[in-house]
């Protein structure tokens, strides 16, 4: 039976029906009365429920997730303002640290973005247009901007999952790209987006049917209630396909899709990572709302790379790699220079 790059479609129908099941239960138990305290004992529960990596953050940062409800119920009174209840609630979730765990309010987005804030950018915009070059210097094919330098290697920036590219897109560029040698795949300051965007991406690099990890779906309250692991496969794509060694930069900032592409192309052979950690974000977010309206998002579904390790907090590359000051003093992009000497013949 083929294997594809989807995870299986009953398996999501079922986890579908199970989370919907769950979080009834969860507005069954909690009051609906808007006070400070029902908010905040909804969004305890809602995390407590659904969240899917409280195993994970306990064994790597001490997140006790029942200490903090008892630390942080003590900071609840009745006559807090919305305000001030925001920010208590947001200390509470960012104590999780996962840039897919937010809370949403008329007023202001709860966020933690340590994961590249409290990190060098390891990126300059306007020194890739020096690469790029400016007007129609560079071509634009739907999300991908592409050109040849003048050293006869590939430059394709892809810059966010969210937007759609077709696989005539994708086809078109490695086929204007093929007589160069060896390519350029900058993905730095990608958050993310669409991870079949991403994946769809990747099945142009390789050649067979590769194993790119495995997921789990929760499948009751309990922390520990997952369904068993499902292998997750990448198929070559049947369109064009690159042949010759490419090099993936990265950095913090490389978030969610990204991260699962930085995952998948890292089993290639032709391919090699550079450059600084992904910022991770493993988990497939959702959405639950607080009596108040607040929205809640967190990440309810686990994918484990092809050794059944956690990426939540990123991916080492294959060669490391920081910016260099005389570089950026100098227009030059170190990555992109180190990723051209790499790949010249």
């Amino acid at each position: 039976m083929k294997r594809s790059t989807h995870t299986p479609l009953f398996l999501f129908i079922v986890f579908c029906f199970l989370l919907s099941t769950v979080s009834s239960c969860v507005k069954e138990e909690i009051s609906s009365e808007n006070t400070p305290q029902n908010n905040f004992e909804a969004l305890w529960r809602i995390m407590d429920e659904h969240y899917c990596f409280f195993d994970y953050k306990k064994a790597e940062i001490g997140v006790d997730w029942n200490e903090v409800h008892a630390r942080y119920a003590a900071k609840i009174n009745p006559n807090m303002t919305a305000k001030q209840l925001f920010e208590v609630l947001c200390q509470m979730i960012g104590e999780l640290r996962d840039g897919h765990v937010n809370l949403g309010s008329a007023f202001d987005y709860g966020r933690n973005w340590s994961y590249y804030e409290d990190y060098p950018d390891n990126y300059r915009a306007d020194i890739i247009d020096n690469y790029l070059g400016r007007g129609t210097d560079y071509q634009i094919a739907a999300g991908l901007k592409y050109r040849i330098l003048d050293d006869n290697i590939g430059y394709v920036r892809y810059e966010s999952f969210q937007n759609s590219v077709g696989e005539g897109n994708i086809s078109y560029i490695l086929d204007a790209l093929k007589a160069c040698n060896g390519l350029i795949v900058d993905v730095r300051n990608n958050g993310g987006g669409n991870m079949e965007e991403a994946r769809q991406f990747a099945s142009h690099f390789t050649n067979v049917q590769t194993l790119v990890g495995y997921v789990r779906h929760k499948t009751g309250k309990g922390h520990n209630d997952f369904s068993d692991e499902q292998p997750i496969y990448i198929d070559p794509s049947s369109s064009v396909r690159w042949q010759k060694n490419v090099v993936v930069l990265t950095n913090r900032r490389c978030f969610s899709a990204t991260n699962d592409f930085v995952k998948c192309m890292r089993e290639f052979p032709l391919v090699t990572i550079l450059g600084d950690q992904t910022g991770g974000g493993s988990g497939m977010p959702f959405t639950l709302e607080l009596p108040n309206g607040w929205s809640v998002r967190y990440s309810a579904v686990v994918f484990l790379d092809p050794q059944h390790k956690h990426t939540e907090f990123g991916i080492q590359p294959d060669k490391p790699l920081s910016m260099d000051d005389a570089d950026l003093a100098a227009g030059r992009d170190t990555y992109i220079e180190a990723a051209r000497k790499m790949l010249h013949p």
